[in-house]
């Protein structure tokens, strides 16, 4: 069996213990019924990764000895931050997972014209921190080591004020602009994209008044959880660390 990775909140140091989250312990107790000495990887989102054995196990508990520090890193040289419309359903857990696994550094869910969720403050602070495990468990899979942080939801023009750093994009299907004909000098980018029924013609004027650049990715319209991935992977391909 492939020795399972588990994130922790736990700052970690070598020849410590912890006594491991409940959540977690349950996983590694009663579904994958690991038993005492048996070996787990951990890491706690602030790089690098810890070898870590099962030092006391009980059903639905999990205490761990903390091992030899692994300095290993599979974070891209390029930090990509994907501002999306939240979108209904399961929709938004698929774009958090796969936007984790192709190395996005941050999300920022966003609300706009066409977003047809609606979330009291109670409920998003729930949603966030769902999308949050989202990304954890997505990072325990694709052996990330640094979590992308997934922002507190805002309106796209809160947003807008406060985003001024590197290459900004926003995808447009109507857009001529390509990403193989753009150079990029920033080691920075950040994806803007629409939910169901993308943005409104007011809101693509907004994000090219404060600096978006347009960008199309192809003659066909992709859904809102098909387009920020494939931009993802192609903007990785061409400056990040996939090929």
């Amino acid at each position: 069996m492939r020795i399972p990775r588990v994130f922790t909140t736990q700052p970690l140091s070598a020849g410590g213990t912890i006594q491991l989250e409940v959540g977690v312990a349950r996983h590694l107790t009663s579904v994958l019924r690991m038993v005492q000495g048996q070996n787990v990887i951990l890491f706690d989102g602030r790089g690098g990764e810890y070898n870590a054995e099962l030092i006391c196990v009980k059903k639905g508990a999990a205490r761990a000895k903390v091992g030899g520090f692994v300095d290993t890193e599979r974070e891209s040289p390029l930090k990509i931050e994907l501002a999306i419309g939240i979108s209904r359903g399961e929709r938004m857990d698929w774009i958090v997972q796969k936007a984790t696994e192709l190395g996005v550094t941050g999300i920022a869910p966003l609300f706009t014209e066409r977003c047809e969720v609606k979330l009291n403050a109670e409920r998003l602070e729930k949603k966030t921190r769902h999308w949050q495990q989202v990304a954890v468990s997505a990072c325990e899979q694709c052996q990330r080591n640094t979590l992308p942080v997934i922002q507190p939801a805002v309106s796209l023009e809160r947003y807008l004020s406060t985003t001024n750093e590197g290459l900004k994009l926003v995808l447009h299907h109507r857009s001529s602009q390509r990403l193989d004909e753009m150079r990029n000098q920033n080691n920075h980018v950040t994806l803007l994209v629409g939910p169901e029924g993308g943005l409104s013609e007011r809101e693509i004027s907004l994000a090219n008044s404060t600096g978006f650049s347009p960008l199309s990715i192809g003659p066909r319209v992709l859904r809102t959880e098909t387009a920020p991935l494939a931009a993802i992977s192609i903007i990785q391909s061409l400056w990040g660390d996939m090929g």
